[in-house]
């Protein structure tokens, strides 16, 4: 992984006596003016879109208001996730309080998917409802809004999924989608829209329905659940969405919730200083073990119920449920990691689609994150059990919308939905190596040059260990809550050294490192789901994140593992007798210093790739003893120098060290494909590993490795006798062997550039 520092922004600090680095973070995040800058920090100079301001919202109010004034049943389907929970909580709660009849479905995973299902549709309404109200759900629901309506039932949906080509003849469609791009209410996800509705029907309950109902309730009494489904939800926390996170992590710090409070009290979790992680990492995935494993229905009674005993019931559950998905989520995923390994040509595609008949569906698209976090791809798994479809779930990866990459294979599927970085799909088995095979070339045209890219990691700032304090802690804190569209700050450490590891966790998974900087100061840092990972040796910088926590009620600082990279490497240096090293390496115009070099007697110049045309060298297949070498390009690895030397056997080596910029895939790519033309062109095909090394620059691997891609490409076929080759032009295709070429050339082509960085750098160079 490449790292960069991100700049710094020349503007001053917007609020006076912050922390540099969290001034510079409110800078890039675009608060540049002190009121946006304290409206960011402090919900209470925050001011929230009013509710009308969804489309669709008033009129979805007023078809409620009518129904409640008439009496009728109301029924609100929900779904079976944190975020569908928690909104069919919010609209329940809501209504209850305004004295309507209402009811509720979230649909059970196993037997109805996402969605609303007719069947169940049908009995609802046969039961009485005269009124359907979805959340996080129903935007595509074109055929269930149609039945309703031949029964004589009016359906309003309130969402927040991508929108279908026509939205449905609802009484209401409710989607934040619907609004401009860079609203506040824009990234809602479906509790904040339920949120929305329920704080417009209370506004229009007037003083009198409220003296006649005693159960009437604030919106603010609601903002625990919103909190809980929008940081569940990854739901991008800015605007309107950011505020409700600020304030709905406050009250669920000082819920009166029983169902919550128990729920916390089995996982050990103390909520003064409860912050989005403690959702995203323990409240979130217990009420989502519910939906994935069971019936999610009971988490409506479990998060308004005021009976001590029922609570705990329902809690406990929820605690045997969630080890059952923590056990079921390592199975899967020591499962996935092992057809990577068997099949190492899924890995070699721009988006990794794995299937299982055995997989759980409801623990796939956890682990399907896990396999984007691991490889930084997307990642797409299915469970698919014999003679049914195949169902899965898909994760994305930043700039990739995957919902459309799937929808771009609409004829191959059952059905599908979701949002840029996640989705569903369903599918007949027969179709999944097709539907493999063409998801891969819709995903690497959508990537563009961008999948051949290394990652980049930006480092907001550069501490020494004891700067890394619960000072600066705490005021990064005023920054949270972290998630997408306010990622947590990257710092970095230089010059560090690994004292002690200790691995922790039930199965040993997690590592803590106790590390040392070159002043002796000592930090800890928890590395999570690093247990199996190898440890930095030597000197090495570290990236890391930086919080304030709460353990056993002693408030400290906590680093968290983000990646390292090492500094010590080792030395280049090739044994020889008497060897004379003149370093040449930084001088300014060495073209013209080359010059004063060539012309002595006994002197061969060594140079590769494109300079070759340019300045009158040897490549390595045409050196020669000579009492001087002069190594202009740098060579691609210690083997090639070693070589060279010993070709040579020179009494003193005079390094330039120019760097052939050779190391990137596609220009490489494209540099072969012209030396393979002019080789069919000029030498009858004929040609070796070892001269089309040399004109690259690289390692004789990555060139065969570079043909075997243009060969599966279909462009060239190749037959070879030892280093000798013969081409021909045209081939049989295989993009999948091509596409696995590529994938081990730039693992070839990253370690080229890493061994030439370092030959330019370091300090003590020597030939010995």
């Amino acid at each position: 992984m490449k790292w960069i520092e991100r700049p710094a922004p020349s503007a001053p600090a917007p609020l006076p006596g912050l922390h540099p680095l969290v001034g510079q973070a409110l800078i890039q995040r675009g608060m540049t003016e002190a009121a946006s800058a304290r409206a960011f920090l402090d919900p209470n100079s925050y001011t929230p879109s009013p509710a009308e301001a969804l489309p669709g919202l008033s009129t979805a109010a007023d078809r409620v208001a009518q129904s409640l004034r008439a009496g009728d049943s109301i029924c609100i389907w929900g779904d079976f996730d944190v975020d569908g929970q928690t909104s069919t909580t919010v609209l329940v709660q809501t209504l209850q309080a305004l004295g309507a009849d209402v009811t509720w479905h979230i649909p059970v995973r196993a037997q109805e998917s996402h969605g609303v299902n007719l069947e169940n549709l049908a009995r609802i309404i046969a039961q009485g409802a005269k009124l359907v109200v979805t959340c996080d759900t129903g935007i595509s629901a074109h055929e269930a809004v149609e039945y309703a309506k031949s029964r004589g039932v009016e359906m309003v949906i309130t969402d927040h999924h991508d929108l279908p080509p026509a939205l449905p003849q609802a009484a209401a469609v409710v989607n934040p989608k619907l609004l401009p791009e860079n609203h506040p209410l824009g990234s809602l996800a479906g509790v904040g829209v339920a949120y929305k509705l329920a704080e417009r029907l209370l506004e229009m309950s007037n003083e009198k329905e409220a003296s006649r109902n005693s159960f009437l309730i604030a919106p603010d009494s609601l903002l625990d659940l919103v909190a809980l489904g929008l940081v569940a939800d990854l739901a991008i926390l800015r605007g309107d969405t950011r505020f409700l996170v600020q304030r709905g992590l406050h009250a669920l710090r000082n819920t009166q919730r029983l169902g919550l409070k128990t729920i916390m009290e089995l996982a050990e979790l103390a909520p003064a200083h409860l912050t989005e992680e403690h959702i995203g990492f323990m409240l979130g995935p217990r009420m989502n073990a519910l939906g994935r494993l069971s019936d999610a229905n009971p988490i409506v009674e479990l998060l308004t119920t005021s009976d001590p005993v029922r609570a705990r019931v329902l809690a406990t559950q929820l605690e045997g449920l969630n080890a059952q998905r923590k056990l079921l989520c390592d199975q899967v995923y020591r499962a996935a990691e092992a057809q990577l390994r068997d099949n190492p040509e899924f890995l070699a595609q721009p988006v990794i689609v794995l299937a299982h008949p055995q997989w759980p569906g409801g623990v796939v698209g956890i682990v399907a994150s896990r396999i984007v976090e691991r490889y930084r791809k997307p990642a797409i798994l299915l469970t698919a059990p014999p003679g049914e479809p195949v169902r899965g779930s898909a994760r994305s990866i930043e700039g990739l919308n995957i919902t459309a990459a799937i929808a771009a294979q609409k004829e191959l599927l059952l059905g599908f939905g979701g949002h840029p970085m996640a989705a569903g799909l369903s599918l007949e088995a027969e179709r999944l190596p097709e539907f493999r095979h063409k998801l891969s070339k819709t995903v690497e045209k959508m990537l563009g040059e961008s999948q051949w890219e290394e990652a980049v990691l930006e480092i907001d700032g550069w501490l020494a260990l004891d700067e890394a304090n619960l000072s600066l802690a705490e005021q990064i804190e005023h920054l949270a809550p972290f998630g997408p569209g306010n990622e947590k700050l990257t710092l970095a450490s230089r010059n560090l050294t690994l004292k002690s590891s200790t691995k922790l966790g039930k199965n040993q998974e997690h590592l803590r490192l106790t590390v040392e900087d070159e002043s002796g100061a000592m930090q800890q840092v928890l590395w999570w789901d690093g247990g199996s990972e190898g440890l930095p040796e030597g000197k090495f910088d570290l990236a890391y994140t930086l919080r304030a926590s709460d353990w056993r009620g002693v408030r400290q600082t906590q680093l968290e593992f983000v990646d390292f990279r090492i500094l010590e490497s080792e030395k280049i240096e090739v044994r020889r007798n008497k060897l004379e090293v003149v370093d040449c390496r930084r001088v300014e115009n060495p073209a013209k210093i080359l010059l004063t070099f060539i012309v002595q007697p006994s002197t061969i110049l060594w140079v590769e790739g494109t300079d070759k045309k340019s300045i009158n060298g040897l490549d390595r297949n045409e050196l020669k003893t000579a009492g001087t070498l002069i190594i202009w390009t740098i060579p691609p690895s210690p083997d090639e120098l070693r070589a060279a030397l010993d070709t040579v056997k020179p009494e003193k080596v005079i390094l330039f060290a120019n760097d052939p910029g050779a190391d990137d895939l596609k220009p490489l790519l494209e540099r072969l494909a012209g030396l393979v033309k002019f080789v069919l062109n000029k030498k009858a095909g004929k040609t070796s590993l070892a001269e089309l090394a040399a004109a690259t620059a690289q390692k004789v691997a990555a060139v065969r490795l570079g043909l075997e891609w243009l060969s599966k490409r279909g462009q060239v076929t190749v037959a070879a006798k030892g280093d000798e080759l013969s081409l021909t032009a045209g081939g049989a295709r295989d993009e999948i062997a091509a596409e696995m070429a590529a994938s081990q050339l730039l693992s070839i082509l990253k370690e080229t550039a890493a061994y030439r960085e370092h030959f330019q750098r370091q300090a003590d160079f020597k030939l010995e």
